[in-house]
């Protein structure tokens, strides 16, 4: 039988048995889509990252409480509390003139309040910083503005709100939320501007926010009188590094530190932040890979098991192709044949099934705000269906030999 006929007869074997191909195919679908929705999860996670560098700047320092290798996150992150950065060394980085390429300085504190608005209290995120944070973060002010150098160090009772928390706020009603009066912890704060919708940025929700006072933050809301970072705008992006080293000087002189190892103090740059995450998100891409590919491995276990299945169902069959002149490299063929078509059709079902999951996926973080890409690489699919195929090839080997072995009066003996 040349190679077309054999063709054919896997085809009329395989839809001769249509339950059982499905569900041999199914650990390979499973497994392909697996493959195909992390690695384009990957990608929509790398452009979420690369996009939050566009949105905040390659120029922008934060200088965080904590001291931390060059390569892990600051203590902060861990839980633990750093309460030696203060107001003192924002001014000092902002005035002293040790750090000529700093743009704009806003130090801040952050946290969780409840927001109220005559009978209508919102679970919201709030930000004590100062009148210099639209210099450091770019913004558009949808309606008002933002707090002057007067109001933010005098600490007035003011308040911008983001966009989601004003319509959350005062859309039902239809209020101007300029000039309304809203509490936190009792603390009365008049509204004096909207800001535009920005989205989100490293994962945190821009628009879902109210920016008052850093004082009244620090003292009246949270009571403390330390900060939570500050954020340094560099004049020019070739000047960072030059930056850096001036703040970690001011840093040291101000905290008495000798040598860096002894820093209680972090600063980053938002390209570290980057790389971090980015190695954080390719080695959680690449655990997540080896855990759908076991998928792969337990679909091959199952084909081996069809096909053992099917060698001992026909038996009889090979041994009358045999006795009529079939050699054992077409009854080989044949098997192989059947095991390599049931995972190409499953690789071909799972990475359809794993494009359209990942496209499900990017509509719903974009619907969430994220500037989240759809990626389904060339390279990704033809990875799914060479290692499908692979997977066919090896684990049908076993049984395919087995049945160009069978001696042909055995065969035809067999019941």
């Amino acid at each position: 039988m040349d190679f077309l006929g054999t063709i054919k007869l896997v085809f009329r074997t395989l839809l001769a048995r249509k339950g059982r191909s499905f569900l041999t195919i199914l650990g390979i679908v499973i497994g392909v889509a697996g493959v195909i929705i992390i690695i384009a999860l990957g990608a929509g996670a790398k452009s979420l990252i690369l996009g939050q560098v566009t949105k905040l700047g390659s120029n922008l320092l934060s200088v965080q409480p904590g001291k931390s290798n060059e390569k892990g996150p600051p203590a902060q992150v861990f839980g633990i509390v750093v309460t030696t950065m203060v107001n003192a060394d924002a001014d000092a980085l902002r005035n002293s003139g040790q750090v000529p390429h700093a743009s704009a300085v806003v130090a801040a504190v952050q946290g969780t309040a409840s927001v109220t608005w005559q009978n209508k209290s919102v679970d919201t995120n709030f930000d004590g910083t100062e009148y210099t944070y639209p210099d450091v973060v770019s913004f558009d002010m949808k309606e008002g503005q933002f707090f002057n150098q007067s109001e933010g160090q005098g600490a007035a009772n003011v308040a911008v709100l983001g966009s989601a928390l004003a319509k959350e706020l005062f859309g039902e009603s239809g209020v101007n939320p300029i000039g309304q009066v809203v509490k936190i912890n009792k603390i009365p704060l008049r509204i004096i501007g909207v800001i535009a919708e920005r989205g989100s940025s490293f994962f945190q929700d821009n628009d879902d926010r109210i920016f008052i006072p850093l004082l009244i933050g620090q003292q009246q809301i949270k009571g403390i009188h330390y900060l939570d970072f500050i954020n340094i705008k560099v004049d020019d992006a070739k000047n960072v590094d030059q930056t850096i080293t001036d703040v970690k000087n001011v840093m040291n002189q101000r905290h008495h530190i000798q040598k860096d190892i002894n820093a209680d103090y972090t600063v980053r740059n938002i390209a570290d932040a980057v790389e971090i995450l980015s190695t954080i998100t390719n080695a959680l891409s690449l655990f997540l890979t080896a855990m759908a590919s076991i998928a792969l491995v337990v679909g091959g276990i199952g084909i081996l098991n069809i096909m053992l299945a099917t060698v001992a169902e026909r038996t009889r069959e090979i041994g009358l192709r045999k006795a009529v002149g079939a050699t054992n490299m077409a009854i080989m063929r044949q098997f192989l044949l059947e095991a390599g078509t049931l995972t190409f059709l499953g690789g071909i079902i799972g990475i359809i099934t794993g494009a359209i999951i990942s496209y499900l996926i990017f509509l719903l973080m974009k619907y969430l705000g994220y500037d989240w890409a759809f990626v389904v690489s060339v390279t990704s699919v033809l990875l799914a269906i060479g290692v499908s195929i692979l997977t066919g090839v090896i684990f049908g080997l076993y049984p395919a030999l087995k049945a160009s072995r069978l001696n042909p009066i055995d065969a035809l003996r067999y019941e």
